[in-house]
């Protein structure tokens, strides 16, 4: 009976020191605490040490820019009509960039239009009507089915993913698109990360998540540009015994880290 009782114990120890190092490993990324089910989302060490750790001067909730021409790309919708109702040009009118960058005019061609903003396109549609039809009036080109301009939310929040970027949305709506935080994310570890060229600055800003909800502080509340990724990590299991400020809110910046925006 001693002996029995003796190995139980052993046994029992043996589990809570397999245990106690899962628990303190933090969560995982379904929500799970133990962090048995699937892998952490963690920053890498790059990341955190070029993260900004002051607002930037960029654009955000309470000061939003307009931005820039947009610029079409194979999957966008185009409407191409002409501008009065009795001419006698006769187009294809919904027209999609297809993936060699061209859009389908019929007899009129094939024009090249992907890399081009509206107002260039409209102008190539109309030299080449010109150039069949003598009688040709102005033929007009929307935008009307924006597709290819996206960001992304990754990491710890209920449906990460692709989004399609309307032009106003700041970091808080992008979170919410993706359904919000899970229970495994970390509060105080959330980026939001501009796309830059191999040779470029990196431009990685820290996203202030509590102060933005409960204080209503739009310093971190960027407004997003077309590639942002917005990146949640996993909380630490000392994350939820510690409520520290978060980390944007004091400390030096890169100045390299907002060149060119």
């Amino acid at each position: 009976m001693t002996l029995q009782l003796v190995t139980q114990r052993t046994s029992y120890r043996g589990l809570l020191f397999c245990v106690i190092p899962i628990v303190l490993s933090g969560c995982s990324s379904s929500g799970n605490s133990l962090g048995l089910l699937s892998e952490r989302s963690d920053l890498i060490d790059a990341a955190r040490a070029v993260r900004a750790t002051t607002p930037a001067p960029l654009p955000r909730e309470l000061d939003k820019h307009p931005t820039e021409a947009y610029v079409v790309e194979p999957g966008d919708g185009l409407l191409v009509l002409p501008a009065e109702l009795d001419s006698p040009v006769r187009l294809p009118s919904d027209q999609t960039v297809l993936l060699d960058g061209t859009i389908d005019l019929g007899k009129y061609g094939r024009p090249v239009v992907s890399g081009k903003t509206v107002e260039e396109i409209e102008k190539i549609v109309n030299a080449s009507v010109a150039g069949k039809s003598k009688e040709a009036s102005f033929v007009s080109v929307r935008l009307i089915n924006r597709v290819t301009k996206r960001y992304y939310v990754l990491g710890e929040v209920h449906t990460p993913g692709a989004f399609t970027l309307q032009g106003s949305e700041t970091v808080l709506d992008g979170i919410m698109a993706a359904g919000g935080l899970n229970t495994a994310a970390s509060q105080k570890e959330i980026i939001l990360v501009r796309p830059s060229h191999p040779e470029g600055c990196r431009t990685v800003l820290a996203i202030c998540y509590p102060e933005i909800v409960q204080l209503g502080d739009t310093s971190t509340n960027y407004q997003l540009r077309p590639g942002d990724r917005i990146y949640v990590a996993t909380k630490s299991f000392l994350e939820g015994l510690h409520k520290a400020p978060c980390v944007t809110c004091t400390g030096p910046h890169h100045a390299c880290q907002f060149a060119g925006n």
